[in-house]
C-alpha cells in the first residue's frame, strides 16, 4: 500500500518524512501543497486535517500530521530494524529526548529567528535570536560527541529529523563552523543516509535559496545582521 503524503519540499519538517520513508522502504504517494497559494486552507485539506497543517499523512484510513509523528509512526508501522526507533523504552526514549529536543529547541530557534524575515516581512533581525540558536547548536555539538550519529552508533529517526533541521540552517549560511561534531555529522549524514540528495538536498536548497535572498538584504552596516556568529 503506498501512503498520500501532502508536503512542500522546502519544509524540513516534510523532508524529515521523506528520508524516513526512504529509510523504512514506503512509497509516499506526494501530493505538492502550495502554501503561497493557501492551498492549505482549501475544503478538501481542511476535511483531511482541519489545522490545515503540513506534512500531513493519510495511510488508508489513519490520517496524522506533525512531522515526528509521523517518522516515527513510519518506523513503528514498516521498520524492519528495531533499532530505527527502539522498543527498548531507555534507548527509545533517548532518541525521543533529540525528537522534542529538535522541535522544541533547535529548530524552533531556527525559525523564530528566520521566519519574521522569510514570511512576516520583518526588515530586521534581532542579534540574540542568532545567539539563541548557536546556542542551541552548541548543545547538539555536545549530545553528538564520542559517537558517529545522533543517538549512539547506529542511525535513527532522530538523525532524519535533525539533519533536515540542520541542512536547512547550513542552507541559508548560518555558521556551523564552531561546531566540529555537527559539521562532522551532517557530512556523514549528506553520503549515509538513504535518500538524502533525493529528497532533502534540493529542497533545503530551494529554502536557504529564498532565506538568503531576504536575509543578505539585511546584511547592512546600519546594525542589522548577518546569518554568521558573532
Amino acid at each position: 500500500m503506498t501512503v498520500d503524503f501532502y508536503y512542500t519540499p522546502a519544509s524540513a519538517a516534510c523532508r524529515s518524512v521523506m528520508l524516513t520513508a526512504k529509510s523504512m522502504g514506503v512509497e509516499l504517494n506526494l501530493k505538492p501543497v502550495d502554501l503561497w497559494a493557501k492551498e492549505q486552507l482549501k475544503e478538501e485539506f481542511v476535511a483531511l486535517n482541519p489545522q490545515h497543517c503540513i506534512p500531513t499523512m493519510v495511510d488508508g484510513d489513519f490520517i496524522l500530521w506533525e512531522s515526528r509523528a509521523i517518522c516515527t509512526y513510519l518506523a513503528s508501522q514498516y521498520g524492519k530494524l528495531d533499532a530505527f526507533y527502539p522498543s527498548e523504552p531507555r534507548a527509545r526514549a533517548r532518541v525521543d529526548r533529540l525528537l522534542y529536543f529538535d522541535m522544541g529547541t533547535l529548530h524552533h530557534r531556527f525559525g523564530e529567528y528566520v521566519c519574521p524575515v522569510v514570511f512576516g516581512g520583518e526588515e530586521k533581525v534581532e542579534p540574540q535570536k542568532l545567539e539563541s540558536l548557536q546556542e542551541a547548536l552548541g548543545w547538539l555539538d555536545q549530545f553528538l560527541a564520542g559517537h558517529d550519529w545522533a543517538v549512539g552508533n547506529i542511525i535513527t529517526v532522530a538523525d532524519n529529523v535533525l539533519v533536515a533541521s540542520v541542512s536547512t540552517m547550513e542552507a541559508c549560511g548560518i555558521d556551523l563552523s564552531s561546531h566540529d561534531n555537527v559539521s562532522t555529522w551532517l557530512e556523514r549524514c549528506k553520503s549515509v543516509l538513504p535518500g538524502y540528495s533525493e529528497v532533502n538536498e534540493p529542497g533545503a536548497a530551494e529554502f536557504g535559496k529564498i532565506a538568503k535572498e531576504k536575509l543578505n538584504k539585511l546584511d547592512e552596516p546600519d546594525g542589522t545582521v548577518s546569518t554568521s556568529s558573532n
